[in-house]
């Protein structure tokens, strides 16, 4: 029996087989297989399509409501990653174009930002510019957190100059209104990107660099759910953090 809440959905969005296959690292007939036989992916892959689809994975797939496992998954969670590295950087730069009242980041460094989009103090002023609150937090380069992270990961003093440079990009912000930079030195569980109520965020695997790790995509689904615990957690460092000084 085919799925003809997919087949509508991809209809409408001019997407064929390969290109869905393609957007979402599947073969085509895997593809054909969930639309033509109703098959289900795994969810991961499920939830990597909703995404690129724009819809509710749930909705796509009811089945996979079923079960003790599925009952436990946060209505925040609205896609997965098995690591950064599958994540384009146009969907961190499209989730800041998007924010209109605030943009949180907090990081060790993070320097493929400005690496990949070297628009980013650009989009950050404009976005302040039409009232946004923006807050960067990199990681302290002296902090023994920061250092010990860098022995974690078998980078050595690599992180440490990670951390120096991401406070070289940020810094031509500093004084910019609406905008504040610092420096943070707690241990990084978590790096965090929050544009209104959306939020990448990027576990911490030890012995794993960030981009090897996990994303999760949250969207803000009610009050105490999985999107404010880090939420309140950006905003426990930030209370810690030292503001940057500028040139």
């Amino acid at each position: 029996m085919p799925n003809e809440r997919l087949r509508s959905v991809m209809q409408a969005g001019g997407w064929t087989y390969a290109t869905l296959a393609e957007a979402t690292g599947v073969d085509p007939k895997s593809v054909a297989r969930w639309v033509n036989r109703d098959r289900t992916p795994h969810r991961a892959t499920a939830v990597r399509t909703a995404e690129t689809l724009g819809e509710d994975v749930f909705a796509l797939w009811p089945s996979l409501r079923r079960g003790r496992a599925t009952r436990a998954v946060s209505p925040d969670l609205a896609a997965l990653y098995e690591q950064r590295a599958d994540v384009p950087v146009s969907a961190f730069v499209s989730l800041f174009q998007q924010a209109h009242e605030r943009i949180d980041v907090l990081v060790y460094a993070a320097v493929f930002l400005h690496e990949a989009y070297p628009r980013l103090n650009d989009l950050l002023r404009e976005r302040a510019a039409e009232g946004c609150a923006v807050r960067v937090a990199v990681g302290d380069a002296d902090s023994t957190n920061v250092q010990q992270r860098g022995r974690e990961e078998r980078f050595g003093h690599g992180i440490e100059s990670r951390c120096r440079l991401a406070v070289m990009h940020y810094r031509p912000l500093v004084g910019t209104p609406g905008v504040e930079v610092r420096t943070h030195e707690t241990t990084l569980y978590n790096s965090l990107y929050r544009a209104d109520g959306e939020m990448l965020v990027n576990a911490h695997v030890w012995g794993v660099n960030a981009y090897g790790a996990p994303v999760w995509h949250l969207r803000r689904n009610g009050d105490g759910g999985l999107f404010d615990t880090y939420a309140a957690s950006f905003d426990a460092v930030w209370t810690t953090a030292r503001p940057v000084e500028g040139n």
